[in-house]
């Protein structure tokens, strides 16, 4: 209670600063911007360039850094971590004045429901997940729905009628990829041969082992599946590299354009799309409500219907069946069919 009376009895104080500043002449967001030291960003395994999910979520800094001139503050997640650590990075940013402290990734949920209560005056933020608590902000994406869309991509570019899908961790998350992309590919080809493995049953460290999807991929290329769909952050860049070395094969990436990844460059043109979690969009929302004084909290959504996920276009390789795909979309936005989010 006495830390938590201490951040208080500070935030009133700096309150009376930013109003008197503000009647010197300066504009609301500026004198907000007083009051904290900036954004405090915690990424999940695999780091800012993981050419994916949390590269996403730090371009949405980015731009609220150009746009709104917050300074930025990023820690990175290691493999094997305890909630403890989670904790404490997040306990970190908020001790330090961050606002509001953002963790990447349902792995955060449970630290960031911990932290924030004990920093009311601190706004959370935390992607996938849905942690109580009223200065929390819930960013969650209808991942289902757009890989809903990669499945119809994939069937009807499949020459083989065989088609991939590799998960980095089978969880209640990743099989919303998994459930959407086969419900996507059924629709499309019925008579089309589905098969769907993961590269850990449990452990985090599946969205940071490329070796092992690397691995995983050449496996069902040799099985003659010729399009593979990845969620497995990180660890999708292996199974994009190994798809690279097979002619007429093709990856659909996931989270970001993979095909505008500079660390994907040399592989791009056997990327025939990415399902684009827009996290970026949903940082910077919540950004720019903190720094105009009214802060997001609760759950907010991003689903096809708001442009929350959306199938990359990058590359011109979906052109041809690009009418297919915006059918499907407007089958979905319109409420005909109802993506499953469990396989």
């Amino acid at each position: 209670m006495r830390r938590v009376t201490r951040i208080a009895a500070a935030a009133s104080a700096t309150a009376v600063l930013a109003l008197t500043a503000t009647a010197c002449g300066q504009s609301f967001a500026e004198a907000n911007r007083a009051k904290h030291a900036g954004v405090g960003l915690a990424f999940d395994i695999g780091g800012r360039d993981d050419h994916s999910f949390n590269e996403a979520a730090a371009r949405g800094t980015e731009n609220a850094r150009k746009a709104l001139g917050v300074k930025v503050k990023m820690l990175t997640a290691k493999n094997g971590e305890t909630e403890a650590d989670r904790e404490q990075r997040l306990t970190s940013f908020a001790e330090a004045g961050y606002n509001p402290v953002i963790g990447v990734g349902f792995a955060y949920s449970q630290s960031v429901q911990n932290v924030a209560k004990d920093f009311p005056a601190t706004t959370f933020g935390v992607v996938d997940a849905v942690p109580t608590g009223k200065n929390v902000d819930a960013m969650v994406f209808a991942e289902h729905e757009g890989s809903y869309l990669a499945g119809v991509a994939a069937a009807l570019k499949s020459k083989t009628h065989r088609v991939g899908f590799i998960g980095g961790v089978n969880n209640a998350l990743i099989q919303k990829f998994q459930a959407g992309f086969e419900q996507g590919v059924r629709a499309t080809d019925p008579k089309a041969k589905i098969t769907s493995q993961y590269l850990y049953p449990n452990n985090d460290k599946g969205f940071n082992d490329p070796a092992a999807a690397k691995a995983k991929a050449s496996g069902m290329l040799d099985s003659g599946i010729d399009v593979i769909y990845s969620a497995a952050g990180q660890s999708g860049a292996g199974s994009i590299e190994a798809i690279s070395k097979r002619k007429g094969a093709w990856a659909i990436g996931v989270d970001s354009d993979q095909y505008r990844q500079a660390g994907l460059a040399k592989y791009r043109n056997c990327i025939l799309t990415s399902v684009v979690k827009n996290v970026d969009v949903a940082v910077y929302d919540l950004i720019k409500s903190v720094e105009h004084g009214k802060p997001l909290t609760g759950v907010h959504s991003y689903d096809v219907r708001r442009n929350g996920v959306t199938l990359a276009t990058s590359g011109g390789f979906i052109k041809d069946i690009q009418p297919q795909i915006d059918a499907a979309r407007k089958q979905i936005v319109e409420g005909k069919v109802k993506v499953k989010e469990t396989p």
